[in-house]
C-alpha cells in the first residue's frame, strides 16, 4: 500500500509540472497531452543565390553558350573580324545560314536574360520590400521582357534612322556590328552575373565593373560608328549628338521605366 501511494504520488506531481509547462522534458509533455505550444519559425529571407528558377536560367545559359561556341565558333569569330576591320562584301544576314542564325539569336536572348538578372539583383540590393510584396519570379520575367523588348527596339530604330540617313549596305553593316556586340556582351556579363549572385562582394566593385563593360562596350559601338558613318558627317559633334540620341539616353530611359514600375508595383500590390 505505501509503494502504490507513492507511486500515485509521483504520478500526480508529474501531472502537474506537465500541466503547468515545468517539465523540461518534451517527450512527458506529449505523453500527458499537456505539452506547450513550440517557437513558431522564422522564415529565412529571400536572397537571388537562393532562387532556384535564377540556378536553372544561369545553367541553361551556361549549355545553350556552349553548344552555340562549339557549332558555330566559325559564324561569330567571323563577326568579330568583321566589327575590327572594315570590310565591303555580302551581308552576314544573306550569306549565313539557318543554323548560325539560330546561334546568333540564341546569344542575344543570353544578354537580355543576363541582363535582366543585373536588374533584378540591383533592384534586389535598392528596394528590398519589393521582393516581399511582388513574385521575385514575376519580376525577374518582367526585367528580361524589358531588355528583350528594349534590344529590339533600338534594333528597329537602327533600321528606321539607316533607312533616312543612310544607305542600305551601311545600315546593314551597322546592324551586323550590333548584334555581334550585343552577344560579345554578353560573354563578358556571364561571369560577371556569377560573381553578383554567388559571391559575397563589395557593391561597390561589383558597381564599378558593370560600369566598366558598359563604358567599353560604347566604346566599341562608337568606334564602330566613326568608321561607318563619319565621312557622312561633317564634324565631329553632330555624330556625337546622334550616337547619345541613340545609345546614351535610351540607357537612362530604360533604368528611368524600371524604377517607375517598381513603384507603380509597390503601390498596386
Amino acid at each position: 500500500m505505501m509503494n502504490a501511494s507513492y507511486f500515485l504520488g509521483a504520478d500526480s506531481l508529474m501531472c502537474r509540472f506537465a500541466e503547468k509547462s515545468y517539465c523540461p522534458d518534451s517527450l512527458l509533455q506529449s505523453a500527458f497531452g499537456t505539452g506547450a505550444a513550440g517557437v513558431e519559425g522564422v522564415p529565412i529571407p529571400y536572397s537571388p543565390a537562393m532562387d532556384d528558377a535564377i540556378a536553372l536560367t544561369l545553367l541553361a545559359c551556361f549549355f545553350l553558350t556552349s553548344i552555340a561556341l562549339s557549332r558555330g565558333k566559325r559564324f561569330l569569330s567571323q563577326q568579330v573580324k568583321d566589327f575590327m576591320l572594315q570590310r565591303e562584301r555580302a551581308s552576314i544576314f544573306d550569306t549565313s545560314t539557318a543554323a548560325d542564325m539560330r546561334y546568333l539569336l540564341v546569344l542575344v536572348l543570353q544578354t537580355c536574360v543576363l541582363s535582366g538578372i543585373v536588374l533584378f539583383n540591383h533592384f534586389y540590393d535598392s528596394v528590398p520590400q519589393l521582393m516581399s510584396r511582388v513574385s521575385p519570379l514575376l519580376l525577374l520575367g518582367i526585367y528580361i521582357g524589358s531588355c528583350l523588348g528594349y534590344f529590339l527596339l533600338k534594333w528597329l530604330v537602327y533600321m528606321f534612322t539607316g533607312w533616312i540617313f543612310f544607305d542600305k549596305n551601311k545600315t546593314s553593316m551597322w546592324l551586323e556590328s550590333y548584334s555581334a556586340l550585343i552577344y560579345y556582351v554578353g560573354f563578358a556579363l556571364f561571369p560577371f552575373v556569377l560573381f553578383l549572385i554567388y559571391f559575397d562582394l563589395s557593391p561597390t566593385n561589383l558597381i564599378i565593373i558593370g560600369i566598366i563593360i558598359l563604358i567599353f562596350s560604347k566604346i566599341l559601338m562608337f568606334y564602330k560608328w566613326v568608321k561607318l558613318f563619319f565621312h557622312q558627317f561633317d564634324q565631329v559633334f553632330p555624330l556625337i549628338v546622334y550616337f547619345c540620341a541613340l545609345e546614351i539616353v535610351p540607357c537612362l530611359l530604360l533604368y528611368r521605366g524600371m524604377t517607375l514600375m517598381n513603384s507603380i508595383l509597390l503601390l498596386k500590390i
